[in-house]
């Protein structure tokens, strides 16, 4: 089981995610992204305190707040003076820590900023996933996005970047460095590149740049045309990338999906609802529960896409959101669950704006599958598990273009069982049940 130590290493790990270095919403989140009331510099580090205290007092689903006496931690925290914002947010996080929830977590300006980007899908930059090279320690353009800057500019998977503005990145974090390449719209960025032997500089002009949530491919399986679907997270464009991928690949006449769901944190909760709309014709999606006992449910609504055979891959880090879609879909027997046990994370998260820019997640709800069972660090576990070795899991990690493919262990085993259920499906339709004269007289 585990503990709340290994939850926030967990939210710690997707909030500073290598891949693109920006928040990523490790719980399921129903933004309440209103604008700030006073977002001015005069806001007062006190006013900050106790805004956290009010939503948290109104929100949070533990109406005992971890048994802690939460109206004198109040007392406490507005008798204080605080010279500073970073004086006030410490007293904010000393607060929340009595919860003992991992997920009601306060994030200062840049960071909510980060998170904002992420569950909206779309940030302003040159749009290059970065991450640091195993073997040298560089800073590693692991892919570009389609029509971005860097894409159109040359810049290529594998190339180093050496120089940010003439900063060398290898005194840098991947963070910083992925702060350094953000900013605003129009303004510009100095490069250098290496590739190869060849070092060399490059301006690019930054502008809005469209997270991808969801990559997809035709696979020729042998007996059975397969549509490959990996969504990364849940993102405020997830839904309309998705349509888009079953709509491409019907086209193509797949006769199977794979939906890969493995390392996806999560995201929004109405993303994961619309998604799992696509792949169900009917049924219960999902139920919520607030402190108040208030009950709401999300139901399939006849606008499935397709009705093909799927398989869904999860690991332990598919999460949250993930875990709704998983759920649903074994739930009512719509796919074949192939991998390992996931995360456990079945709470629902309100993101809120603060008076200074900063943010605050707070536990407003739980959610559970249609089975009905409290997934908290428990996770769902698949119809077909199949745990990866470390050797398989370090290839893997080491050279993520492996996934989905004939290398991946968990990937073979759902083409087994969708070729199988393909094939049975044909036979069945080739050789249909005879019925007597006799017996059809008697209907």
């Amino acid at each position: 089981m585990k503990n709340i130590d290994d939850a926030f290493s967990f939210f710690k790990q997707l909030l500073y995610r290598g891949a693109i270095a920006t928040v990523t919403a490790t719980a399921v989140l129903t933004p309440q992204l209103t604008p700030p009331v006073a977002a001015t510099i005069e806001s007062s580090p006190k006013e900050i305190v106790d805004q956290v205290w009010q939503i948290v007092n109104n929100e949070f689903v533990d109406r005992d707040f971890n048994n802690s006496d939460w109206l004198a931690m109040r007392q406490t925290a507005l008798a204080k003076d605080y010279d500073n914002q970073q004086e006030a947010y410490r007293e904010i996080r000393r607060m929340l820590r009595s919860l003992g929830d991992p997920y009601t977590r306060f994030l200062s300006p840049a960071e909510f900023e980060l998170l904002t980007n992420q569950t909206s899908g779309e940030l302003s930059g040159i749009g290059v996933t970065l991450t640091i090279d195993s073997v040298t320690g560089k800073i590693l353009v692991s892919d570009t996005f389609p029509n971005s800057p860097a894409a159109l500019a040359g810049i290529r998977k594998g190339d180093f970047i050496v120089k940010v503005d003439n900063q060398l990145t290898n005194f840098m974090g991947l963070e910083q460095v992925s702060q350094a390449l953000r900013g605003e719209i129009d303004t510009q960025v100095s490069l250098e590149i290496q590739r190869g032997n060849q070092v060399f500089t490059m301006d690019l002009i930054r502008s809005q740049v469209h997270l991808p949530s969801v990559s997809f491919s035709y696979r020729d399986e042998g007996s059975i045309p397969v549509g490959y679907i990996k969504l990364d997270e849940f993102s405020s464009h997830a839904a309309e990338q998705m349509q888009d991928a079953i709509a491409q690949l019907s086209e193509q006449n797949v006769s199977a999906y794979v939906l890969d769901l493995r390392d996806n944190p999560g995201g929004l909760l109405f993303a994961s609802v619309d998604i799992a709309r696509m792949w169900m014709e009917k049924g219960s999606i999902v139920r919520t529960i607030d402190r108040k006992g208030g009950d709401q449910q999300f139901f399939a609504n006849h606008t499935a896409l397709t009705n093909a055979p799927l398989a869904v891959l999860v690991n332990e880090d598919s999460a949250s959101a993930s875990e709704i879609l998983a759920g649903a879909l074994k739930d009512n027997k719509r796919a074949t669950i192939v991998g390992s046990r996931t995360f456990g994370k079945g709470t629902v998260q309100s993101v809120h704006t603060l008076n200074d820019g900063s943010g605050l997640a707070v536990t407003m709800s739980r959610y559970y599958p249609p089975s009905g069972i409290n997934i908290t660090n428990h996770g769902i576990l698949p119809n077909v598990q199949q745990e990866l070795t470390v050797s398989e899991r370090n290839r893997l990690e080491i050279n993520p273009s492996l996934m989905g493919t004939s290398a991946d262990p968990q990937y073979v085993s759902a083409i087994g069982i969708l070729t199988n259920t393909v094939l049975s499906e044909r036979e069945r339709s080739n050789n249909p049940i005879s019925i007597s004269q006799e017996t059809a007289n008697t209907f």
